[in-house]
């Protein structure tokens, strides 16, 4: 099989609409998926008898195939972005509140002590020694949330969405690989783009760690 090197160069707008479509799509879904789960870990966090049904009711989310969910959803929310969005949710909550709680459950006592024997608050402590001391593992929560999500909006092509899904889907009803190869390279470079970027803001909300590296 042969890549049609002319098609792509004529074809750049479609490639790069589809490329933004999945972008936006994903960073969606992290974006909604972390708040939810910032939430729920602090929760979880503060009221450890949560932990165990929160990561349930999470770890259940997740192990539905992703074609089900669509299947459950559409008659409700019909084949809009709501529905890829809320099955692209969904599917971050596991990853993203377990890295809240092991991110907050690995801050050193000392820290904390040290932060009370100060006189902060519990929300203040919480805001200025945790939540920063636990930013990289959160990151590496997200990370992994987001690697997750670029893979799996391909899949909401069958629902009419999908940005690149629907580049591939298209090239499989032609019988046309080139659509098929463009879609499976420009959601790996926007993966590994989008990883990198959040090794990046890593970096910058932890200043202390380049300063300690250096």
């Amino acid at each position: 099989m042969t890549i049609s090197w002319e098609w792509i160069a004529d074809n750049l707008d479609e490639i790069g609409a589809a490329t933004l479509e999945h972008l936006q799509l994903t960073l969606i879904a992290v974006g909604v998926g972390f708040a939810i789960s910032l939430l729920l870990g602090l929760a979880a966090y503060r009221w450890r008898g949560l932990y165990g049904p929160i990561a349930g009711v999470a770890g259940l989310l997740y192990t539905i195939p992703s074609l089900a969910l669509f299947a459950v959803l559409v008659p409700f929310t019909g084949l809009t972005v709501l529905t890829a969005e809320i099955g692209l949710v969904t599917y971050t909550l596991l990853i993203l509140v377990r890295g809240v709680v092991s991110g907050l459950d690995g801050v050193p006592r000392d820290a904390v002590e040290a932060a009370t024997g100060m006189g902060y608050t519990a929300r203040q402590r919480l805001a200025r020694v945790e939540l920063p001391l636990a930013v990289p593992v959160i990151v590496t929560a997200i990370r992994l949330a987001t690697v997750t999500t670029v893979g799996l909006v391909m899949v909401t092509a069958l629902i009419g969405e999908g940005g690149l899904g629907q580049l591939m889907l298209r090239g499989f009803n032609r019988s046309f690989p080139t659509m098929i190869y463009v879609g499976v390279v420009m959601s790996v470079v926007l993966a590994v783009g989008l990883d990198l970027f959040l090794v990046g803001c890593q970096r910058f909300l932890t200043p202390w760690a380049r300063a300690r590296a250096t």
